[in-house]
């Protein structure tokens, strides 16, 4: 047609502007898709740290009382014998019953209740794994010394587990002491934390584990090579005895023993620690443990954990800001003897 024009082409350089505005985009575009990634990731653990929280519920309403964290087992069918739970042993030939086991009807609890989409492989190891190589993670051993895919022991456990429970409320299993000196766990009835200065509202039941390096944060700092996923975390620390919470004796004066550690010198912070290895065992704190990985926090810590609290409600803080807060409660509930909490000072 007389007239018409061919339609002009772009030219290099008006080319090169729209992919540089393409450019510009993405990488405005991506961070806010990544941190929207990350948040969806943590209201998703919230939700499944909320679930465990009930099944611990229906527990306490037919029991009257707190699982222990877990227990030494003395057959493969999940049984155990109350004088075999004592310091200085471990889940020996038929391995450990881990709270997850005991919460939903003795075994029929379903892997993704203690999963998480925030960390590694959704969660920690067992200590003992069983037979498929895929529970297992890079180096370890089971507690015989074993690599995978080792058969036995196997632990009555959810494959892999991203939650840990407050050892004040769901302590370990050292029900039967090695000497007069030392103290024991006790099973802790619900009432207990009730009682606790502004209730069961301001007491953690449970929170995330921290992963990284292999989930060599869960991994025994005197045993590298094997996992202590089935321990809950223990939130206090004696005054003279330190992370060694069952030699600490009573103080006197009707001082409280035990105190929450001081977040500025026993939280590892990033350049402390970056991977967090061996968080579950050291001699600070056991809450060098609890997740950061969610938005929120600060560079020099890290991010934040979800925390989910006895009387079912939840909140998003860092493992510092619990510790301000004190909000693990103001007992060592698990243990016997004298076992209030400074509320004041810190275990420096």
């Amino acid at each position: 047609m007389l007239g018409s024009k061919a339609p002009r082409a772009f030219t290099l350089i008006e080319l090169l502007v729209v992919i540089a505005i393409i450019a510009l985009l993405i990488g405005i575009l991506l961070p806010s898709l990544g941190s929207a990634r990350r948040e969806a990731r943590a209201v998703k653990a919230a939700a499944t740290l909320r679930n465990v929280n009930q099944g611990a519920a229906s527990y306490t309403v037919e029991s009257r009382k707190y699982p222990l964290a877990y227990t030494y087992a003395s057959d493969d069918r999940g049984n155990w014998n109350f004088n075999d739970q004592r310091l200085g042993e471990n889940g020996g030939t038929y391995g450990y019953i881990h709270w997850s086991w005991a919460l939903f009807n003795s075994g029929n609890t379903p892997e993704a209740a203690f999963r998480s989409p925030a960390v590694q492989r959704g969660g920690a190891p067992a200590t003992n794994p069983g037979p498929d190589p895929d529970n297992w993670e890079p180096g370890q051993e089971n507690d015989n010394g074993n690599p995978a895919p080792a058969a036995t022991p196997e632990d009555k456990q959810v494959k892999r587990v991203a939650f840990a429970s407050n050892a004040a409320i769901i302590p370990r299993n050292k029900l039967v002491a090695n000497n007069d000196n030392e103290r024991k766990n006790r099973f802790v009835d619900p009432a207990d934390i009730s009682q606790t200065a502004g209730g069961d509202s301001r007491v953690i039941f449970a929170t995330e584990l921290r992963d990284g390096n292999d989930w060599r944060t869960v991994f025994s700092s005197r045993e590298p090579t094997k996992s202590k996923s089935h321990r809950s975390i223990s939130p206090f620390i004696g005054f003279t005895s330190g992370t060694d919470v069952y030699n600490q004796g009573n103080a006197p004066g009707g001082r409280s023993p035990f105190g929450y550690p001081d977040p500025d010198t026993r939280i590892w912070s990033l350049d402390d620690n970056r991977s967090g290895e061996f968080a579950i065992d050291n001699n600070q704190t056991d809450l060098n443990v609890v997740g950061r990985s969610h938005p929120g926090g600060d560079k020099k810590y890290g991010g934040t954990a979800n925390f989910v609290f006895c009387d079912g409600h939840g909140e998003r803080m860092t493992v510092r800001e619990s510790i301000q807060k004190r909000l693990w409660g103001d007992r060592f509930y698990g243990l016997t003897g004298g076992n209030r909490v400074d509320m004041t000072n810190y275990v420096r």
